[in-house]
């Protein structure tokens, strides 16, 4: 019976790791020390851990397939200076992306559209910026996310940075179904990655699109120099704001940033992380976003098995992803529903 789990940790054996599986199936929660032994486990035992993270994601997801596409609906010229950003204004000069205004509610909804021929279930208004205020932005984007709600072919969600109760209340009124802010990484490793606002902002944000009512989406980018121990922090921060939906991207280097150079994670480590994160939040919705084509290469649909239930398809904000065949014949291969 689910929440009649012990308080002790359960022990990492030698095998497929069930017991941690039936753990945290019974109520159980990962503490910092077992995450972390997991994550690190050799490469040898990376099947051991994805079996666990597959018997969980199984009992709470089943077969069912999360497909979410976004639409960067204005570019470049942010205030930020987010390291990993070729939209941030600090360094978009030497990354190439180019700046234009907010989209128009049609052309927002046309791109809406595009992703339903992707079969996802969800479509993000992205925008670089610190956070939406009330004005011109705001009332183009609430047009658009009456647009999509009345056509009913798809959720309308949102990403557009910190914002206060009074914007996330009329997107909510407009029809925004869910409300997505990443914390990017740890609170420990974020001064490395962001100064121009603090880790508590994004953290804050999501607390307060909760309290209107909104779903929440949260999650981060791994692979961005944090040490193992800093991605179990993420792992832990993300789970206690229980969000609706979790991307897990993995960093794209983008030329002219400060993290240009850093060096992709393998790819079983990015299975690793994919399966902690599942153990780490068993009950919500965990799809994997940017990075997978670049860290994951031919292992892309070990993600199902490591925990994921979801994927992001179709461009990125300034990256482009698989081809819509592509992807559909991947979820086919593995007999995923749709």
């Amino acid at each position: 019976m689910a929440g009649t789990a012990t308080t002790n940790p359960p022990a990492i054996g030698n095998g497929p790791l069930v017991n941690i599986a039936e753990y945290i199936i019974d109520g159980g929660v990962l503490d910092d020390v077992t995450a972390l032994r997991l994550l690190l486990l050799p490469d040898d035992r990376v099947y051991d851990l994805m079996y666990a993270a597959y018997m969980v994601k199984r009992h709470y997801q089943g077969d069912k397939l999360h497909r979410c596409s976004i639409v960067n609906a204005k570019s470049g010229a942010c205030s930020e200076n987010c390291s990993f950003c070729g939209q941030s204004a600090s360094y978009q000069k030497d990354s190439g992306v180019g700046t234009y205004p907010i989209m128009n509610a049609d052309a927002i909804l046309q791109a809406a559209d595009m992703a339903t021929e992707y079969g996802s279930t969800n479509f993000g208004i992205v925008t670089a910026i610190k956070g939406v205020k009330e004005g011109p932005m705001l009332d183009a984007i609430c047009e658009a996310v009456r647009k999509i709600h009345a056509a009913g072919r798809i959720a309308p969600d949102a990403s557009l940075g910190v914002v206060s109760e009074p914007v996330l209340q009329r997107l909510k009124e407009a029809g925004l179904q869910v409300y997505h802010h990443n914390l990017e990484c740890s609170r420990s490793y974020y001064p490395e990655i962001c100064t121009t606002r603090e880790w508590s902002e994004n953290y804050e944000t999501i607390q307060r699109a909760k309290q209107v009512g909104l779903e929440v989406c949260c999650g981060g980018i791994l692979g961005m120099g944090e040490s193992v121990e800093q991605r179990v922090e993420l792992m832990q921060q993300v789970a206690s704001l229980q969000p609706d939906h979790i991307p897990l991207n993995f960093l794209v280097p983008v030329k002219g940033t400060p993290l240009e150079n850093v060096e992709p994670m393998r790819p079983m480590d990015c299975l690793k992380a994919i399966a902690v994160f599942r153990l780490t939040n068993p009950r919500t919705d965990l799809f994997i976003a940017g990075g997978r084509i670049q860290h994951l290469r031919q292992l892309q649909p070990f993600i199902f098995q490591a925990g994921a239930n979801g994927m992001m398809v179709g461009d990125y904000l300034t990256t482009t992803g698989r081809t819509k065949q592509d992807d559909l014949e991947l979820v086919a291969d593995l007999g995923l529903e749709s």
